[in-house]
């Protein structure tokens, strides 16, 4: 079983992410794509994300039809940050035969190194890079030593071709604030959530 993992806030879900995860799906022969919807990211610690049952929620309505999506709820009650490495740890004890890949854009894995324990990151996951707008995309190799792997340490390392879809979570909060249209943007059943239950409007509004 090759199961991709994907994590993320998914404040709201948008159609670059379903594409993406798509394209990672067809390109390195996935069985099953994993949607982490994260709890405490550590590096958003400072910005209040939406509660974690209506990210899930939309979640749900946009992953609705495609077998081979799924949502892990896996940091919903997790204390403290939610750290990647942690997460591959679960899910490997849980099935120990399935092989995982965990999906990244361009944008981080720059940042890979920095993460907690990075290369224990690499040991436990392939890694499905994916190019992103504004981002280069570095030569693989040239991570080994930013993440302390030893030369008999294998990289395991695929970069997917996918559309270049310039939509962010931030621009889609923005835009509904500012009660500008999100229309084809996210998925129309995410639309009319966000609508029904009022979220990223102002307070006063």
């Amino acid at each position: 079983m090759h199961i991709g993992v994907f994590g993320g806030t998914f404040d709201p879900v948008h159609v670059g992410h379903l594409i993406l995860a798509e394209q990672c799906r067809e390109q390195a022969g996935l069985d099953r794509v994993l949607f982490l919807p994260a709890a405490r990211p550590p590096h958003k610690q400072e910005r209040e994300l939406t509660a974690f049952d209506r990210r899930v929620e939309m979640l749900a309505l946009a992953l609705a039809g495609h077998a081979a999506f799924r949502i892990e709820e896996l940091e919903k009650d997790r204390p403290g940050p939610s750290y990647t490495v942690d997460t591959l740890g679960v899910l490997r004890e849980r099935d120990p035969q399935a092989e995982l890949f965990l999906i990244l854009g361009a944008d981080s894995l720059v940042d890979l190194p920095f993460w907690y324990e990075p290369a224990k990151i690499v040991e436990l996951a392939n890694l499905l890079i994916v190019a992103r707008p504004g981002s280069d995309m570095p030569p693989l190799e040239s991570l080994r030593k930013p993440l302390h792997l030893l030369d008999h340490v294998p990289l395991r390392a695929q970069v997917v071709a996918s559309p270049l879809i310039d939509i962010s979570s931030r621009d889609l909060r923005r835009r509904v604030a500012e009660g500008k249209s999100i229309r084809y943007m996210v998925p129309r059943p995410v639309e009319m959530y966000i609508q029904e239950k009022r979220l990223y409007l102002p307070q006063d509004r």
